[in-house]
């Protein structure tokens, strides 16, 4: 049956023999099995579940350890309190069932806090080993196909899946607190927008036409934002068809905010205020060891420009050089090489991109804010009141990682036109991630606009970079996988 292994057959037939539930409809738990391993001796009626990790016989008495995603117990059976449950329990129990216990509290002489079984309850039976018994899967593929698997095996990932959710509860109570709402925009949109990027796209079959995959929310919140919102914000789960890395997700999860009348720097302000409440609140702590590096999150965040950067990199000043072409030359006399797969296509921005992130992201350590980007990179973001080739943008970097990209936005709906067309142009050249011209968003622009600045987050880059992740998909409970064949 299934290439099942032969001996849990035999066993689940002998459960059905004995009159038993293979897979019983509920356990009633009185603790979680970590509650439990903080009870006083003595406890009685406690009521545990879980998973059978670890199986020892000595005997007329038998140990075993219970495991779900919180916790481990130990638990103990004796024949001279069972009796024929517990020879039962032998023909009928391996590692990978489930079950539930209820007993008393001991501590065993080796100081292990356990419960000493006065009954038990089979809760489900496990047709398959577990990898490797209880000693952990080391197949990284096999980890991200099944990751319950590897939630079984490995405490580390058990640990990730639960910092996760409590991460992302630590801003959602940080961004509440200081009066933003949360809001929730469409994922399938008409217009490819919200970002550079290039998009996953699909067809409506009811409508008949063309949709994208978000690439981000910005469009649809600034949207909001001309309907009245002052502060509003999005945990949205954003798609971009781009290269796959260690760093890189298409489907990930980004926060992004937008706050009425404020400007850039008072971002900056509300940004480093919310990763410090997710570093006292999740971890405890404002230093963070990542690699070699033991970060101080609490000292001062240095702010350097972009065009301060890459000359001091790569010795190129980004001002000298009008478009991508001339620039395309000047990195190439630097003998500098940039990996993409049509530099010739890309406009001046996307290829300062590609450069900054050759020659200067990786060797950002401590926590850095970027600030002063060309505007041909910021096509939704505010020009400079004193200088009009820069945004008023910043991008928070740690450790070689984009953390927060954030600016000033765009209010002004003559200039937004004309940058779409230009970004339509680079499309139309072959430009894949440059931006498509988006009438419906220019009219609501044009219905008027509040100052503006807003931002992005992404959720798994900040997890990866927190908990020094080797591949931003190890804090990703089921990340996409090319489909094996059975």
């Amino acid at each position: 049956m299934f290439d099942l292994p032969e001996y849990r057959l035999q066993k689940l037939a002998t459960l059905k023999e004995s009159g038993i539930q293979a897979w019983p409809e509920r356990f009633e738990s009185t603790h979680t099995l970590a509650a439990a391993a903080l009870l006083p001796d003595e406890t009685q009626n406690v009521k545990i579940a879980g998973r059978i990790v670890g199986l020892r016989k000595l005997g007329k008495l038998t140990f075993a350890h219970l495991q779900d995603l919180e916790g481990r117990m130990q638990i103990a059976l004796k024949r001279d309190d069972l009796g024929d449950a517990y020879n039962t329990f032998h023909k009928v129990v391996d590692i990978g069932d489930f079950v539930g216990v209820t007993g008393r509290v001991f501590t065993t002489k080796t100081g292990e806090k356990t419960v000493m079984a006065d009954a038990y309850t089979f809760l489900g039976k496990a047709l398959r080993e577990l990898p490797e018994k209880w000693h952990g899967l080391t197949d990284i593929e096999l980890r991200y196909r099944q990751r319950y698997l590897d939630l079984i095996t490995n405490a580390e990932s058990r640990q990730v899946a639960l910092l996760r959710p409590r991460l992302t509860k630590a801003i959602r109570e940080f961004l509440d607190g200081h009066g933003f709402i949360e809001v929730e925009t469409p994922i399938l949109t008409n217009q490819a927008s919200g970002a550079l990027a290039r998009p996953f796209q699909t067809h409506h079959n009811a409508l008949d036409i063309d949709v994208y995959l978000r690439i981000a929310p910005e469009t649809y919140l600034k949207r909001l934002v001309v309907g009245g919102f002052t502060h509003v914000y999005e945990i949205a789960r954003n798609f971009r068809n781009e290269g796959i890395s260690p760093v890189h997700l298409q489907d990930f999860t980004m926060i992004e905010g937008y706050s009425a009348y404020w400007n850039y720097e008072d971002n900056m302000r509300l940004m480093r205020d919310m990763i410090l409440y997710v570093l006292e609140h999740v971890f405890g702590t404002y230093e963070i060891q990542v690699g070699e590096h033991l970060i101080d999150f609490s000292q001062e965040w240095p702010v350097v420009t972009f065009r301060e950067l890459l000359l001091q990199d790569a010795g190129i000043d980004i001002n000298e050089y009008p478009d991508g072409p001339t620039l395309l030359a000047a990195i190439r006399a630097k003998g500098i090489q940039l990996e993409h797969e049509n530099l010739e296509a890309l406009g001046k921005g996307n290829l300062i991109d590609v450069l900054y992130k050759k020659v200067s992201r990786p060797q950002i350590i401590a926590p850095t804010f970027l600030t002063a980007h060309p505007i041909e990179l910021s096509p939704l973001a505010r020009r400079n009141d004193n200088d009009p080739s820069i945004a008023d943008r910043f991008q928070l970097l740690v450790n070689g990682a984009e953390i927060i990209n954030a600016y000033s936005e765009l209010v002004d709906p003559i200039d937004q036109r004309q940058r779409l067309k230009e970004q339509a142009s680079l499309r139309s050249q072959g430009d894949e991630e440059a931006m498509p011209l988006d009438n419906d968003y220019l009219r609501a622009m044009e219905h008027g606009m509040p100052p503006i600045s807003g931002w992005g987050m992404g959720i798994d880059r900040l997890l990866q970079v927190l908990l020094d992740l080797p591949n931003i998909r190890d804090g990703v409970l089921f990340p996409l996988m090319r489909p094996q064949n059975e």
